[in-house]
């Protein structure tokens, strides 16, 4: 019996000494090289007792170790569990207690901190730096560079990634090999991807777009990538003349367009740039394209589904639009309450169907039958539009979510927080325009009467308790928050108060 997403992915490149991942420092890792390295962490992980489907959590800086992680758990038949690095213990301790992990793995400066958040779910701590040294380095160097891949079939779960809702805790979206592989082989064929193409891959691997869209696309077609720690436009412009394609969301590109070095000139033998993770301006678009003579092609997908839909490779890119359905993904849009489908130009609720789209949320059988309905297509949450050429066009967001800089931001998390600190009867977290992020989050706090709010030791304590993305950029002071006859409060009415709160 085969492991579909291992073989595809990483099994087919067993023996070839082609280049896979090509450092900024100059070094080079083969394919062959990075499988050996995997192997050994595959072996690590049955010496530590694992077998197939634990969950294997990873909150570990972004390096070719890491990524060897994601792969040996695909070869051992482990659940991958990436986390952001961003997050703090205490928001750490619910994914890895909710996901029943057997094996944490953390930076080694986080181990203190962590190490009584493995210990209370029952879970063994390894680490790994950002040059992937570590306890787990250490225990692989004794193992064996060759191991025999166990055998999984496409049903079977490759991943979880954790989303937040509006309410309640964090949600784990199940994905099997097959939701991560199908999607990969579309966007290989959409978007025109071979072994000649060199990405420049500069995002973050704990999120699907640097992770299941970036590397799972790069690896089926086996092409190298520039490795990037993380996003530094200096070493973008620097290596740009070496690749062929980036992938990247909206700031990627307004930092581009703020580099001096940034020409058309530089960008002549570049093949495609794609946007996505967050809406990109069209200003945005037009600056880019009046720069570079290139058309940045936008994408829409979730942490649910991976890919939804994509402008497309040839024809008509169009801005403010996220594309047309991707081959093999049905999109409808539909009445919020009814659940009708509407026709098109009408605004409504998107759902979508596809080998793409997850198993259910682990754990959690209500909120996944109250978004995944029994014929399959999911409910997104996002408001959108089908124009009269077939494209689609986000024009909201249910649930308020926030995307600042690419990452998603769930207001109720952080509103929670708010509610809890003293003299603070109630609180309202929104995104507010800007100019680098996208958007940011900014707070309104109402105090409670006679009460007096302390700005700076609720900044303390934010930090010290979620993700900086997370953390309001300001908090603002009011009366009271608006709201309707219904007594919910009016959001939009914040956005459009604060909406110029990051203008300078």
């Amino acid at each position: 019996m085969a492991n579909p997403l291992f073989d595809s992915l990483f099994g087919q490149h067993s023996g070839r000494d082609t280049p896979f991942l090509l450092l900024p420092e100059g070094h080079i890792i083969t394919h062959a090289g990075f499988l050996k390295v995997t192997a050994r962490y595959a072996n690590v992980f049955g010496v530590l007792g694992l077998s197939p489907g634990d969950r294997v959590a990873v909150q570990v800086e972004k390096s070719p170790d890491a990524l060897a992680l994601y792969a040996a758990c695909m070869q051992a038949g482990l659940v991958f569990l990436p986390l952001n690095t961003g997050y703090m213990p205490a928001e750490v301790d619910y994914f890895v207690s909710n996901s029943s992990a057997r094996l944490l793995i953390c930076d080694p400066a986080k181990a203190e901190g962590l190490t009584p958040v493995a210990k209370a779910a029952g879970a063994q701590l390894e680490t790994m730096d950002l040059s992937g040294k570590g306890s787990l380095r250490d225990r692989g160097a004794k193992q064996p560079d060759s191991f025999e891949t166990v055998a999984r079939s496409s049903n079977d779960l490759a991943a979880f990634l954790y989303t937040s809702g509006t309410t309640g805790r964090s949600k784990g979206a199940m994905l099997s090999q097959d939701n991560l592989l199908s999607n990969a082989e579309t966007l290989r064929t959409h978007w025109g991807f071979t072994d000649q193409d060199v990405l420049l891959h500069a995002l973050p691997i704990f999120h699907t777009h640097g992770l299941f869209v970036a590397c799972n696309v790069m690896l089926l077609v086996g092409g190298p990538m520039i490795w990037m720690p993380k996003l530094d436009v200096d070493q973008l412009v620097r290596f740009m003349p070496q690749a062929t394609a980036l992938m990247g969301v909206p700031t990627f590109y307004t930092r581009l367009l703020d580099h001096p070095e940034f020409t058309r000139d530089l960008t002549q033998h570049m093949r495609l740039f794609i946007s996505g993770s967050a809406p990109l301006l069209a200003e945005t678009h037009r600056n880019f394209q009046e720069r570079t003579g290139h058309r940045i092609l936008e994408r829409y997908g979730m942490t649910e589904t991976n890919m939804n839909t994509s402008n497309p490779l040839k024809g008509a890119r169009r801005a403010g639009t996220v594309g047309l359905p991707l081959p093999g993904v049905e999109l409808k849009v539909c009445d919020p309450d009814t659940g009708a489908t509407l026709p098109d130009g009408e605004i409504g609720v998107i759902e979508v169907r596809g080998r793409n789209v997850f198993q259910g949320y682990w754990q959690m059988p209500e909120k996944t039958a109250a978004e995944l309905r029994d014929d399959g297509f999911f409910i997104t949450g996002d408001l959108g539009v089908i124009d009269d050429q077939g494209y689609v066009q986000i024009v909201g967001r249910g649930k308020d979510l926030i995307i600042s800089g690419g990452y998603n931001i769930y207001p109720k998390e952080v509103e929670s927080l708010l509610d809890d600190q003293p003299g603070v009867l109630e609180s309202a977290v929104i995104g507010v325009p800007h100019a680098d992020l996208g958007e940011a989050p900014l707070a309104v706090l109402v105090p409670a009467p006679g009460a007096k709010v302390d700005v700076e030791a609720i900044n303390s304590v934010l930090r010290d308790q979620l993700a900086r993305f997370k953390c309001p950029r300001k908090l603002e002071l009011v009366d009271a928050l608006p709201r309707n006859t219904m007594g919910k409060v009016q959001k939009n009415m914040l956005r459009d108060t604060y909406a110029a709160a990051f203008a300078d």
